[in-house]
């Protein structure tokens, strides 16, 4: 169901004088190749969303072109938004939940404006301080949602960029994830730079070169 109006987390703040309420959301924990991406998004407050943000969604239930045509709309309209990443190497030193909190924080520190409330997606991530954690809440909460949206199509970008430069692996298309054809491939050219090293499909092809 499409987030066509505030949650009481966002609209209670705001009747409290919380001015800014950051949601915040991350894409690429799954993948096999490629960095993690986080998002923090600070809507105007409001009653009801404006026209144009409708149709705002978890990312995944959306398709390439409405989620991108979204996060130019959420660009435009937010009081701030911002992105963050951790790359390939970083999530190998940290691990990914670690990594993941990593990109988070860097995004919430690229905000313009101070956020009075963070409210994030899933688990709790003590890394980000005093927030609210909220299971699914790319889908029960607009500005979670928001966050999901600019992050998975920042993310989709850079993988389709890296793309350009490592075709065989089908990055455009299958963005990182161990897909048959992008497993096939990594066994048939190796990893890259931008692979999970110690990722089971990445340790797996470097144990049969060893054997």
């Amino acid at each position: 169901m499409a987030r066509t109006a505030p949650t009481d987390l966002e609209r209670d703040g705001w009747e409290r004088g919380l001015r800014h309420i950051a949601g915040v959301d991350e894409a690429g924990c799954g993948p096999v190749a490629g960095p993690v991406v986080a998002a923090a998004v600070v809507l105007h407050p409001f009653r009801r969303a404006p026209a144009r943000l409708h149709g705002v969604n978890d990312s995944k239930t959306l398709s390439p072109d409405v989620r991108n045509r979204l996060a130019e709309v959420i660009r435009e309209t937010s009081l701030s938004c911002s992105v963050g990443a951790a790359s390939p190497r970083e999530i190998e030193r940290l691990n990914i939940r670690r990594a993941t909190a990593l990109a988070m924080r860097r995004a919430v520190e690229r905000l313009s404006v101070e956020p009075d409330r963070l409210l994030v997606d899933g688990l709790p991530v003590p890394e980000l301080g005093e927030h609210e954690a909220i299971v699914g809440g790319d889908m029960r909460c607009i500005s979670i949602a928001c966050a999901s949206i600019l992050a998975k199509v920042v993310r989709d970008q850079l993988m389709e960029r890296l793309d350009r430069r490592y075709p065989e692996y089908g990055w455009a298309s299958n963005k990182g994830y161990p897909t048959p054809p992008h497993l096939a491939a990594i066994r048939e050219h190796g990893p890259t730079a931008h692979h999970r090293a110690t990722w089971a499909p990445i340790l797996q092809h470097e144990l049969r070169l060893e054997a």
